[in-house]
């Protein structure tokens, strides 16, 4: 039997026969796609072989689980190693944990970096002693809808693990119905750099345990978007251990916070996404040396907060009705505000900023007297404003150009300043008299 027919008994990935069951290869992406592959049809895989990415959709393993998997000659590992695929993605297949325990140990022969599961199901437990002290090249790893026994009481799995996990980069379970993950498990991922738990039902009280002390020593990247948090205070309190985070995403949360709080967020944390939580206020405190900070798609209408580090703003859907003082952020590049109810950009200030070169305020209902047409036009004309000028940039006000193109609107020197086109004529007249008499 071939390394490649074994391989796919030992994943489940060979399916009876009567559908779909090929290979496709895309030479141009370097990527191959297995529909429902069986034993006889395995032989497509080698159109695989030029793959650097190879996706195994569809097929059931029960029928499997009790056909015996013997360890690998050298002719098998020496055909694993010569072949050339980074990352295998493995979908719609069901899973029973005993024959991916007896397989996995076999990526150890072969330079695949990503391994991803996506809309499968894990069903039983595995013998995962085979894993002890074995070394997976392996650096990142994704779970996207899957469906499997809870985290909790799987720790000794985990311990099996470890001496792959110690060395994993990133990890992602996303939209898995995830509710909770205990301590033990974080203190395995040491150097886990990146991890995303978006679109799950994590809550607070599970955060605290998630985040314990000496979970996650190197974590920098942290989404915990789309979940079921509520306190702003708690969330602070808990991955306030993650002294090596940089970037925090809380989208999609439900957040609120106590009248004040003391907690201090993680000294490196850069990057900021607050958007679309509900908030009507700013919440503090606020990382103090933000870089990157999201609060777009919210219900506020002011910010007041300084942060001198702050380069990129982003502030689009609220109900904004003026600009944040612009000289609270002294390197301010880029700054988002569509879809408020802003009538006028502060042109004096916005011209102050050196560093801004990314301004965007599309869809808000603009006063189109000289200084707000002009400013904008202005503006643009720097190439500085960003997407949807000119077409979504119009005029609420005066009502001679409502619905008009702030792009359209003439802002000349005669209609905008008068006074300084006729006193210099008054002047010329005037001296032209007094030298006819």
């Amino acid at each position: 039997m071939s390394v490649a027919v074994l391989l796919l008994l030992g994943l489940g990935l060979l399916e009876a026969e009567g559908r779909r069951n090929r290979c496709f290869f895309n030479r141009t992406q370097e990527y191959c796609t297995c529909y429902n592959l069986s034993e006889e049809t395995a032989g497509s895989l080698i159109q695989c072989l030029a793959a650097t990415v190879v996706e195994f959709r569809g097929g059931e393993l029960e029928k499997y689980m009790d056909f015996p998997i013997r360890d690998l000659d050298d002719a098998a590992i020496e055909t694993l190693g010569s072949l050339i695929i980074e990352k295998v993605i493995i979908s719609s297949v069901l899973v029973p944990e005993v024959l991916l325990a007896r397989v996995l140990r076999f990526f150890s022969y072969t330079h695949v970096k990503e391994l991803a599961f996506d809309s499968c199901v894990f069903q039983g437990t595995g013998d995962w002693h085979e894993m002890d002290g074995q070394r997976l090249p392996i650096l990142s790893l994704s779970f996207h809808n899957v469906t499997s026994a809870p985290l909790m009481g799987n720790e000794t799995a985990f311990s099996s693990l470890s001496t792959w996990l110690e060395t994993l980069q990133e990890l992602a379970v996303t939209s898995s119905q995830v509710t909770s993950l205990p301590c033990v498990i974080g203190s395995e991922f040491r150097a886990l750099h990146t991890l995303d738990l978006a679109h799950n039902s994590l809550r607070d009280r599970s955060l605290t345990r998630a985040f314990c002390q000496g979970a996650f020593p190197q974590l920098q990247v942290l989404s915990l978007q789309h979940n079921n948090l509520m306190s702003y205070h708690s969330v602070c309190e808990s991955v306030q251990r993650l002294q090596e985070l940089q970037d925090l995403n809380l989208s999609q949360n439900k957040l609120m916070a106590a009248p004040s709080s003391s907690c201090q967020w993680p000294a490196f944390l850069r990057i900021f996404n607050l958007s679309d939580t509900g908030l009507d206020r700013v919440l503090t405190p606020l990382p103090p040396n933000l870089e990157v900070l999201d609060m777009s798609h919210n219900h506020l209408r002011a910010v007041d907060i300084s942060i001198s580090s702050l380069k990129k703003l982003f502030l689009s859907q609220n109900l904004l009705q003026a600009v944040p003082s612009i000289r609270n952020y002294p390197m301010l590049d880029t700054l988002h505000l569509d879809n408020n109810l802003i009538m006028e950009l502060p042109w004096d200030e916005v011209t102050l900023l050196g560093h801004l070169q990314d301004v965007a305020a599309a869809n808000n209902p603009f006063d189109c007297s000289c200084s707000g047409a002009g400013g904008l036009q202005a503006l643009a004309a720097t190439g500085h404003l960003g997407q949807g000028w000119p077409q979504d940039y119009k005029c609420q006000s005066p009502p001679g150009y409502q619905g008009w193109q702030v792009a359209a609107v003439p802002v000349s020197v005669l209609r905008c300043h008068p006074a300084a086109v006729i006193a210099p004529l008054c002047v010329a007249l005037a001296l032209l008299c007094l030298a006819g008499a």
